[in-house]
């Protein structure tokens, strides 16, 4: 695009070497600048908005006292092989980026990002990751993260959590004391039939006897 420009510029000197009329050369100047403000412009064009490959070795960062901002909200997809997560971060640099990734879990940190430093960090994957394989690439206005996946497949969710479904049983607790505890609510709020009863129940419980029930309680 350079040479492409140089010569544009070269052509219009030589058209407002010749041109005569007032107002051919003073549009001609125009473009001329122009173009000369555009060739500035691709020449110092920000490195930072060329996506680059962002080494995933983990690096020490210079002053473990650094204060992050947590970047919570983020976007992500997947495909068989991999996921990539989307973070929305205006300004990052691929040089001040430091990154930890490890099988089942991945911890980028974003450095001096308009004065400030930015962390996005999920402590437990759903799933392993291959460390080696994954990148962080930088553009303009947001940071993709490519974690490549240790087994092929679809993932439910990005974050690893656990199945509320699942009981939480208390081994050390009494197995009698659930009916123990239901059995006392049925006497506080029981007639006097019931009452007795209950009463009944417990007496031969705690004297090891076993009541018949085809014969009833007194």
């Amino acid at each position: 695009m350079a040479d492409e420009l140089a010569l544009d510029l070269e052509e219009l000197r030589h058209l407002q070497s010749i041109a005569k009329r007032p107002r051919i050369v003073s549009f001609i100047s125009s473009e001329i600048r122009n173009l000369q403000m555009l060739s500035k412009e691709t020449v110092s064009a920000p490195l930072s908005q060329i996506p680059i490959p962002i080494s995933t070795a983990p690096k020490v960062s210079s002053d473990p006292a650094l204060k992050y901002v947590t970047l919570g909200s983020f976007s992500w997809d997947q495909d068989n092989d991999k996921v990539k997560i989307y973070v929305s971060l205006e300004g990052a640099e691929h040089e001040k980026i430091e990154t930890e990734l490890k099988p089942t879990s991945i911890d980028v940190k974003f450095h001096d990002v308009q004065g400030k430093n930015y962390r996005c960090a999920i402590a437990k994957l759903n799933k392993e990751i291959i460390p080696d394989k994954c990148k962080v690439v930088v553009k303009p206005t947001r940071v993709i993260i490519t974690l490549f996946k240790a087994s092929k497949g679809n993932w439910l969710d990005l974050q690893f959590k656990e199945d509320k479904l699942k009981p939480n049983l208390d081994k050390d607790r009494d197995p009698m004391a659930g009916i123990m505890d239901l059995m006392k609510n049925m006497y506080e709020e029981g007639d006097d039939e019931m009452k007795r009863t209950i009463a009944k129940a417990w007496t031969d419980a705690r004297s090891g006897k076993t009541a018949d029930p085809s014969k009833g309680y007194p």
